[in-house]
């Protein structure tokens, strides 16, 4: 379980302290539950996140213990680093809107025909409740030729749940190479 600390003052000095020593800003919000300033040491966050095997993962801020899904992230506009983080808490029961990643697998027939593959979506907004949301979307792109693509209507959304992005877009597809 990840591990954070309440941080008491929220100003711009203290955020820049944390971050000079290690740590990662935090915000924890849902509807009906009050906003928890934190920080989480910026190496165990990021294996955390790259180590779990569900949407929502286990925090413990202060003294509870949370399941929250990372919503947001802002990076460094030089070095890349994360340096602060939404967290949306997983309320049991309760409908939200959540981004679940999109994975994609295979190898596209249209590659042999000069085609790139461009994945545009890289998260879609699903909405339902934390039980019903999958971990990520699976989609096999080896019958992909060019000029062809995945629209978000053609991805089936899981029981329960609805998918809030627009049906035409597209997620992911073959295009001409220049």
């Amino acid at each position: 379980m990840l591990e954070g600390i309440v941080r008491e003052s929220i100003g711009k000095t203290t955020a820049k302290k944390l971050r000079r020593d290690g740590y990662l800003t935090a915000n924890l919000y849902a509807r009906g539950v009050e906003n928890i300033q934190a920080a989480f040491k910026r190496g165990e966050f990021a294996r955390t996140v790259r180590n779990k095997d569900s949407l929502a993962f286990p925090v413990k801020v202060g003294d509870k213990e949370l399941n929250v899904v990372i919503q947001e992230y802002q990076l460094h506009p030089v070095h890349g680093e994360v340096v602060h983080v939404d967290l949306l808490v997983a309320v049991p029961g309760q409908v939200a809107d959540y981004l679940v990643p999109v994975v994609t697998h295979g190898t596209p027939k249209g590659l042999k025909n000069k085609g790139v593959l461009i994945i545009s979506k890289k998260r879609l907004k699903v909405r339902g409740k934390i039980e019903d949301i999958p971990a990520k979307f699976d989609l096999d792109v080896s019958d992909l030729d060019r000029d062809e693509s995945i629209l978000v209507r053609d991805i089936e959304a899981p029981a329960n749940c609805k998918l809030m992005d627009k049906p035409h877009v597209s997620v992911c597809g073959v295009i001409k190479s220049k």
